[in-house]
Formats: C-alpha cells, sequence, structure tokens
C-alpha cells in the first residue's frame, strides 16, 4: 500500500521518499529533534525558519537564544550547522563561468511561494565571494534599488554580479518589470565598475539566463 507523503512524520518521509521531498521546516524539524511544552517541533522549526530567512541564514547565537525553546545546545548546534552547510554548498574557488554553475545553489529557493531576489559577488577569477538574499516578496522595480544589490558587492570588493531570483508561477520568461530590473542594476553597475554578468530567473525545472539569452549588454 502506497504511503501518503502528507500523512507521515518528517523522519518517516525523509526514510521513504529522501531528503529532497522535505520542506525546509520538516528538515529544520528533523534538526531539532524536540520542542517544549506549548510549542512543538515543527512550531518551533517554523519560527527558527523565519529568523533565518530574515537575517540572509547569518544568525549569531545571541539572535537564536531569543528565540522561545531553543536552549544553548541547540542554538549552537544551529549555529555550527549553518556554517558547515555554508562551507559546503560555496565552497571556496568556486567559479560562476555558466548559469548552470549556479542552479545548485539556487535549488533551495526554487519550490518557495514567495519570489527570493539574490545576488551573487564574485572575484577576478570568476569565484564567488558570497550570496546575498536582497528581497523576499513580489520582485518590484520600486523594491530591487542598485544600492541594495552592489552594497555587499562593495564591501566584499567584488569584480562582478549576479542576480537571480524565482518565479513560484513556474514559467520562467521575464517580465517587463524583470527586463527594467536588469537594465537599471546593469547601467548601476556600469557606473560604479561592478558589471551585472547576468541574470537568472529560475523555476524547480527550468531557467532563463538574460546572458545566455543575449538579452544583457
Amino acid at each position: 500500500m502506497r504511503q501518503n507523503k502528507n500523512t507521515l512524520l518528517p523522519r518517516e518521509k525523509l526514510a521513504l521518499f529522501g531528503s529532497r521531498q522535505l520542506q525546509d521546516h520538516e528538515l529544520l524539524a528533523i534538526i531539532l529533534g524536540s520542542g517544549i511544552q506549548g510549542k512543538n517541533v515543527h512550531v518551533l522549526a517554523k519560527e527558527v525558519l523565519k529568523r533565518l530567512e530574515t537575517h540572509d541564514y547569518t544568525l549569531s547565537i545571541d539572535l537564536l537564544r531569543n528565540i522561545e525553546g531553543l536552549g544553548f545546545a541547540k542554538a549552537t548546534m544551529l549555529c555550527a550547522l549553518l556554517e558547515f552547510a555554508r562551507r559546503i554548498v560555496i565552497p571556496s574557488h568556486k567559479k560562476a563561468l555558466k548559469p548552470e554553475d549556479l542552479l545548485v545553489l539556487l535549488t533551495h529557493y526554487a519550490e518557495r511561494k514567495q519570489e527570493y531576489f539574490l545576488s551573487f559577488s564574485l572575484n577576478g577569477a570568476s569565484e564567488i565571494i558570497s550570496r546575498h538574499v536582497i528581497t523576499v516578496g513580489l520582485v518590484d522595480q520600486a523594491l530591487i534599488h542598485p544600492r541594495e544589490v552592489f552594497a555587499d558587492a562593495i564591501q566584499e570588493r567584488a569584480v562582478a554580479v549576479i542576480v537571480a531570483h524565482n518565479h513560484p508561477s513556474g514559467n520562467t520568461q521575464p517580465s517587463k518589470e524583470d527586463c527594467y530590473i536588469t537594465e537599471r542594476l546593469a547601467a548601476a553597475g556600469d557606473i560604479i565598475g561592478i558589471p551585472l554578468l547576468d541574470h537568472i530567473i529560475f523555476s524547480k525545472d527550468e531557467y532563463f539566463s538574460f546572458k545566455k539569452e543575449k538579452r544583457l549588454r
């Protein structure tokens, strides 16, 4: 008899279908193991995940410990886990020479119900320095301001940037707003001296690259 994924506990779901079938809060629930009285592990996991997204996955122990239900042990474990994952997912000297090089770093956001706009800072060897979440929610030309995209790149002494955002609808064709944002960022990059190399729109199954489609000057 076939098991219904929606009725299984996260650990059972992972064992039967693999880790890729779990949502972010389910993976986090497995890591946390348990909640506290009045707040089960699923509620705690969703609260931690929301805090992580708000702080671009760079929480300190003190910030984590402000979450009711997280003690010192779990807070330090999560900090260690985030740093370990960061080193594995974006290892030193990982190059971004083509859109496919970045897709593995974008799959985490592909199934989100909201649009995530991200930027990648690159050094002179086209190696990824860092990844940043610029906005969460509807990608709007008023919200994606060049200063938000290039602030980290300037601080990190990047020589180029690549931006990307997901389309929850699954349709990766750029909208008028997407084209406007791309042109605006490219123009700003030219002035600053940190060129925009590409803008990637992605979903779970496909992607669109402004550079690959020769839509980026």
